[in-house]
């Protein structure tokens, strides 16, 4: 059984890009466009790893990730932050939110895809 990753991104370019290394790469993808609805998802689907953009619309993936990790049955599901938010400070806040790692876009497919794969081992 493959490994299934909730995508919560916003931009469909981005979705697709994700789509395509991910599928290609043998995982199963359900995706969410805001926070909320990845919020939702995150509950009803419980996947095994979550991709988290963090400038989002309803709420940001900052307050999307707090909510997904304070769920007892999701709190050890691994969070990548992947944000264009690659300032000084960044990493750390979306690590205090629960992220379990951060990766900036433009991100390297074969960065994002060992990331994923560390996470998941």
């Amino acid at each position: 059984m493959s490994r299934r990753i909730l995508v919560v991104e916003d931009t469909e370019d981005n979705r697709q890009i994700l789509r395509d290394l991910l599928t290609h790469a043998g995982f199963d993808l359900i995706e969410a466009g805001d926070g909320e609805s990845g919020v939702a998802l995150a509950a009803q689907a419980k996947p095994d790893l979550i991709l988290m953009d963090m400038q989002l619309p309803v709420i940001d993936g900052y307050e999307a990730v707090r909510r997904i990790k304070a769920n007892p049955a999701l709190k050890a599901t691994p969070v990548i932050a992947v944000t264009s938010y690659a300032l000084v400070g960044d990493e750390e806040k979306a690590r205090a939110a629960g992220c379990d790692a951060y990766v900036a876009k433009p991100f390297s497919p074969r960065q994002l895809l060992a990331k994923v794969r560390e996470l998941l081992a």
